[in-house]
């Protein structure tokens, strides 16, 4: 079970709500106030790293690795992320890169991750499992296209090909009325820290 935050002080007076923002009828949670303060980030580190069961981490930027990446420096079990980043953002070579389609609630966009970084990820039972964590669960989009894109691949190491598997989606924050939480149970069983 995830610990609420909402429930820990030092991180509910850190959030912060912009209705009507980016657009008009979309409601913004800003946790990036969080990052001002050590003792809220910490309790928000430590809450993820106890929902987080796998021990590769896909995250997408920016808020989605600036809070995974941490995890590699708790006792979790966490020994790779894996950051998905927009475009022109990550240097590469070949045929390295990975697009991943998303449909968010206010548009289409487009991240991308390396081959090579997932290639890093640690092989348990013959099987790269992958927790996708992101900030806010609001429609599914983002985690649907990076679940879906990952789980369609394999790594190959030393001549044996291991599938990619989702285990888990861990989020920060999740606006309930948005119903994101269905689309992705059809993947992999969801948590999430705070409902809104």
């Amino acid at each position: 079970m995830c610990k609420n935050l909402m429930e820990i002080d030092a991180v509910k007076k850190r959030i912060k709500f912009y209705p009507d923002w980016p657009s008009e009828g979309i409601n913004f949670i800003d946790i990036m106030p969080l990052l001002a303060d050590a003792e809220a980030f910490r309790a928000v580190v430590d809450a993820i790293d106890e929902c987080v069961t796998a021990p590769n981490v896909a995250a997408p930027e920016a808020r989605g690795f600036l809070f995974a990446s941490p995890l590699m420096m708790t006792d979790g079990g966490v020994e790779c992320v894996i950051p998905f980043r927009k475009k022109g953002k990550l240097p590469h070579s070949g045929d390295d890169l990975v697009g991943v389609s998303i449909v968010k609630e206010y548009g289409e966009d487009n991240l991308f991750f390396r081959k090579s970084d997932l290639s890093e990820a640690r092989v348990t039972d013959g099987v790269i499992e992958v927790t996708l964590f992101d900030d806010i669960l609001a429609t599914g989009g983002t985690a649907v296209g990076m679940a879906e894109r990952l789980s369609a691949l394999t790594v190959e190491r030393d001549g044996v090909a291991y599938p990619v598997k989702v285990k888990e989606f861990v989020f920060m924050g999740e606006i309930e009325v948005l119903e994101g939480r269905a689309r992705l149970e059809a993947i992999a069983p969801v948590k999430s820290l705070i409902k809104f």
